[in-house]
């Protein structure tokens, strides 16, 4: 079967983690310059780059460290494709510039608009919860506006149950995937923006019009439905999507545990006295390869 998520894919992918890690430094001039250039390649080669971006975009790279200025400036690449995202299917949409008590992006349509916010999380981080979603926040960061959007990597959302559907469905803040804003941005290549506009406005009341559960199965079975019922176009978009859904899942681990095994073997060449240094700087390699090796597709894109 031919793959799905290309190996031009991976390396556009490689070559932006290498490129936030050359920009970052200072924040405010690098943010600038990675959006500028990101909205240059996807002008240049189009729909492709942003969906190529889309499909791997939500893990943060393990070799970035904790808190360091790559990490901050991945945080703002993924707000730069939120809002590259929504000026392809046809919105107005701008990032801003608060950092602190404030949606990341906006998103202006002819008869509505929202606040949005991308997540992405590192493959080895164990304790996710409901704040890390920041559903409660996103809804008092609306400053009017009557929907609220939070887009997330697809394989880090729970599956079962979880306070953050019941929030969304009472706040009315729809939680998201990459995954799926993928699916409506080529969809809008195909009927059009107000046809995309209208599908994006269709999801975020259906999020509003939900009775309030913790339930992941009614959630994200009122959302999957939603979408592929809005036309017969998204269908086959749709089963290309599940299909790099899995792929990039994959993809992902092989990206993480491939730095994690290289640090591992840097580690077991050293000295004794540059090992005690190191393993002050770095632990809990082996427990975040774990993590990263249990994690599976969840097949929310095969919920009807």
């Amino acid at each position: 079967m031919k793959k799905v998520v290309t190996d031009a894919s991976i390396s556009r992918r490689n070559y932006w983690v290498e490129e936030i890690r050359k920009l970052s430094g200072r924040f405010g001039d690098d943010s600038e310059r990675l959006n500028k250039e990101l909205c240059e390649e996807i002008k240049r080669d189009g729909i492709t780059s942003l969906v190529d971006h889309l499909r791997l975009c939500g893990d943060i790279p393990e070799s970035y460290a904790h808190d360091s200025s790559e990490e901050k400036l991945y945080s703002k690449y993924t707000d730069s494709l939120l809002c590259a995202s929504f000026q392809a299917i046809g919105f107005r949409s701008l990032v801003l510039k608060e950092r602190a008590d404030a949606a990341d992006v906006e998103a202006f349509a002819k008869g509505f608009s929202f606040v949005a916010d991308a997540k992405s999380f590192r493959l080895s981080r164990t304790a996710k919860n409901q704040k890390d979603f920041k559903v409660q926040a996103m809804d008092g960061w609306k400053r009017g506006k009557p929907y609220a959007m939070v887009v997330c990597p697809i394989y880090q959302l729970p599956t079962k149950t979880s306070q953050i559907y019941e929030q969304a469905s009472t706040r009315n803040v729809c939680i998201f995937t990459y995954s799926h804003l993928s699916v409506i941005v080529r969809y809008s290549e195909i009927d059009g923006p107000d046809k995309s506009e209208e599908l994006c406005e269709r999801i975020l009341k259906v999020t509003a019009s939900l009775n309030p559960s913790k339930d992941a199965l009614q959630y994200w079975s009122s959302i999957n439905r939603a979408m592929i019922e809005y036309s017969p176009h998204i269908n086959d978009i749709w089963m290309e999507e599940k299909i790099a859904s899995v792929e990039s899942i994959a993809l992902a681990k092989e990206e993480a545990l491939t730095f994690l095994a290289k640090e591992r073997e840097k580690i077991m060449r050293m000295s004794h006295e540059e090992a005690l240094i190191e393993l002050v700087k770095i632990n809990k390699i082996e427990s975040r390869m774990n993590v990263i090796r249990s994690l599976n597709g969840n097949n929310i894109l095969g919920i009807r």
